[in-house]
């Protein structure tokens, strides 16, 4: 089931559990940029296990544009892209995208390789801190690139070939060790690049890329080391499990009494998620298909979590992560290191009768870069509390779906608006709510 629009409203009556079974499919933090490297490649490429996302169709509509041939595969969730006729695309068309995603910044290096070109319209994305796009082009100077900003957007051209380069990041940024990634395949030379992210997602990306004929080392010491090659062919992938959307459903089997069975889930890339879970008092079992997540009753602990570049605890865990902890006895203290802003959504949780208090502090551990900017990145979460029914706005990806748990966690009835956003990273919610037994309805037409 499909929701399309900012403003659509689901009501949700809470207090019921959700039990049952649902499935995760690839990772929105991979998928969409293994659908941009596919414009690397001479050959057609078949990526697996793609989830049914906005960000998916956003990239998709983009390769389109630029003369790629998207098409479903043999299986479901089955994608082949063959990039053998890539053009320049109408800048109108192009900014027809702006605002719906950030992912159009990935498109600049294997744009430049195969055109010499580029324009990138202005980028949307989630609310939630600063994500720089500063990073982004200052990389692509170092490649080689020129860039023009224009009222509409940013026009890049390489003038010769891009070349290799050292690059050393203040911050180990996914995005731009992804932009390094791609754009560093096809450029003269050896790139290396100090402090990059290593998340399980950039691993598969480089994966991808090494199907397709990269030549690419991960030190053990967050440096990658890419060698450039002249030519990339296509690659045949099945994509990663999205562990961030699996954890989310872990967090609503926790916040509601629950109990949910998450194919697809791997313990791998969740290990740090699941210490965290049983310190709070949830149960997981773990099998070759999935992870069943359930609250075996009795009383929710409060506990003591800093947020993260993996192999920490990822900040969008934290968000639903929450929501549970609202539940547990005693006081939580959750310190969030890689978004400033991503416990702005707390202040609706409070509205429905949590008792949750933001401080710009370092709390519960070490010292951040938050730490001296006057940002509310701290929080202590009073516990337990009983939530009740409101009307609440969604504000991002992950803290709309967190209040989506909240809601169903409440006694009551909540007006959730703006449950369209909830599209760019979970696919068919909406149907999987109904799978639980979740008690939604849109206005009109009842859902469960």
């Amino acid at each position: 089931m499909t929701v399309n629009g900012a403003e659509d409203v689901l009501l949700v009556h809470g207090g019921t559990p959700l039990e049952g079974e649902i499935r995760v499919r690839g990772a929105k933090n991979l998928v969409p940029k293994a659908m941009v490297a596919a414009l690397l490649g001479s050959e057609p490429s078949r990526l697996g296990n793609v989830p049914d996302i906005r960000d998916v169709r956003v990239v998709r509509g983009l390769l389109q544009l630029h003369g790629v041939t998207v098409r479903p595969g043999d299986e479901p969730g089955e994608l082949v892209l063959d990039p053998t006729h890539v053009e320049s695309a109408n800048v109108a068309d192009i900014d027809a995208h702006a605002g719906s995603s950030r992912i159009p910044i990935l498109f600049c290096g294997p744009l430049l390789h195969r055109l010499g070109h580029a324009f990138i319209p202005g980028l949307g994305g989630c609310d939630i801190g600063g994500r720089p796009i500063d990073f982004h082009f200052d990389v692509l100077r170092q490649f080689g690139a020129t860039i023009e900003k224009r009222a509409d957007g940013q026009y890049l051209e390489a003038p010769q070939r891009l070349r290799g380069t050292k690059i050393k990041l203040p911050y180990p940024s996914v995005g731009t060790t992804e932009q390094v990634l791609l754009t560093a395949v096809l450029a003269e030379g050896v790139t290396e690049l100090s402090n990059a992210a290593v998340e399980p997602e950039i691993e598969d990306l480089i994966c991808v890329l090494q199907k397709m004929g990269a030549i690419i080392a991960m030190d053990t010491d967050r440096t990658i080391r890419i060698t450039g090659v002249d030519k990339l062919g296509g690659y045949n992938h099945r994509a990663l499990p999205d562990r961030l959307e699996a954890a989310s459903w872990a967090s609503a089997a926790l916040a509601t009494e629950g109990n949910i069975y998450v194919r697809g889930a791997q313990q791998r890339s969740m290990m740090t998620f699941l210490n965290t879970y049983r310190k709070v008092g949830g149960a997981f079992e773990i099998d070759d298909q999935g992870i069943r997540f359930w609250h075996p009753g009795g009383q929710l602990k409060s506990i003591a979590l800093e947020t993260d570049v993996h192999p920490g605890f990822q900040t969008d865990w934290q968000q639903p992560l929450v929501v549970a902890l609202t539940q547990a006895t005693g006081l939580s203290i959750v310190h969030e290191t890689v978004y400033e802003s991503r416990l702005g959504f707390t202040s609706a949780l409070n509205q429905m009768g949590a008792h949750i208090q933001l401080y710009r502090e370092c709390l519960g551990g070490s010292h951040c870069r938050f730490g001296q900017r006057n940002f509310l990145h701290s929080a202590v979460v009073s516990g337990p509390t009983r939530l009740q029914g409101a009307d609440l706005v969604i504000p991002d990806l992950r803290g709309g779906f967190s209040y989506l748990i909240a809601a169903l966690a409440a006694q009551g009835t909540s007006r959730v608006h703006g449950i369209g956003l909830i599209n760019r990273g979970y696919e068919n919610f909406m149907d999987k709510l109904v799978e639980l037994g979740a008690k939604v309805e849109l206005p009109g037409k009842a859902l469960g």
